[in-house]
């Protein structure tokens, strides 16, 4: 059923257009409420500059590794997350300038590949983003970056919207991966374009012969794209899924590989195993523009 609706939401066939027309009138109705949601809700402001990098689509749209090139810019950065597949609620302290606070299995992957990528930042996962950013000025903090904030319509900020290369269904939820209607982007002060605003670079490392993909994203068909040679399988999990070493031993030995290629996301929750790994590591090249924009917020909010 997952891998249905994946493929409905990035890359339909014929037959997925009978269950987008079927669903449709709770596509209209979930996409109404969220943008009488946006229209009606009033935004509280905080004294701190805030940026939000987010997107409309559900699943992968770069926002990881736009919001680590963003946070590694500036001084006194706290990071903002939801944490999402996390063993854990409320709010926690993933890190403090640099210093690791906790494990993967409580802050959640992305977050802790934040926190680790970035040593001079702090990290904070909460479902209610205005306590965590109550605690991030309360410890000092200059600069906050929201991962995954343009649906928090309460919170006052600086917008930034990620948008694919390409899109091919256009549907609001559960029709297609839209959170809201599309056209919603208006409210953006800046949408970044993959493909003209910014640019993937993977880079490799410690390849070998023979590796076995294992990955917990979400859409990982995305990563096809990039694969070196020498891949004899995949194994995909649910987004933000944990793995069992076990498990994927017996993967290595059916199909015969000498170590599993991961993601950076997937990496930090294999830190404790003694299996072999390769690495594919995620960069973006962004637009200066895109930065500037940010620089002028950022300065303006100070003068």
């Amino acid at each position: 059923m997952r891998k249905f609706f994946e493929m409905m939401y990035f890359s339909p066939k014929w037959y997925h257009y009978i269950m987008m027309v079927l669903l449709l009138p709770l596509s209209f109705l979930y996409a109404s409420i969220m943008l009488l949601r946006r229209l009606f809700t009033s935004k509280k402001s905080f004294n701190i500059p805030i940026v939000s990098v987010g997107n409309l689509i559900v699943g992968g749209a770069g926002k990881t590794p736009f919001v680590m090139a963003l946070a590694s810019r500036y001084d006194g950065v706290t990071v903002i997350s939801r944490g999402y597949g996390r063993k854990s609620q409320g709010l926690l302290q993933v890190s403090a300038k640099g210093k690791i606070l906790t494990s993967v299995h409580t802050s959640g992957d992305e977050a802790m590949l934040i926190a680790k990528s970035l040593p001079n930042a702090s990290v904070i996962v909460s479902e209610n983003r205005e306590i965590a950013i109550e605690l991030a000025m309360r410890e000092g903090a200059k600069l906050i970056i929201l991962d995954d904030g343009f649906n928090r319509v309460e919170i006052k900020k600086f917008e930034i919207v990620l948008e694919p290369q390409r899109i091919l269904n256009y549907f609001p939820f559960p029709s297609g991966p839209f959170r809201e209607f599309p056209l919603m982007k208006c409210y953006a002060d800046i949408v970044v374009k993959e493909g003209s605003d910014f640019h993937r670079m993977v880079e490799f490392e410690n390849l070998s012969k023979k590796m076995l993909l294992v990955t917990a994203i979400s859409h990982p068909q995305r990563l096809d794209t990039y694969l070196p040679e020498g891949v004899v399988g995949k194994v995909y999990l649910e987004d933000h899924a944990y793995f069992n070493e076990e498990y994927l031993l017996q993967e290595m030995q059916e199909y015969g590989a000498l170590s599993l290629l991961v993601t950076q996301k997937d990496a930090v929750k294999m830190e404790t195993f003694k299996l072999p790994l390769s690495f594919m590591k995620l960069k973006l090249e962004i637009d200066d523009t895109i930065m500037s924009s940010v620089d002028d917020y950022v300065s303006a909010f100070y003068k």
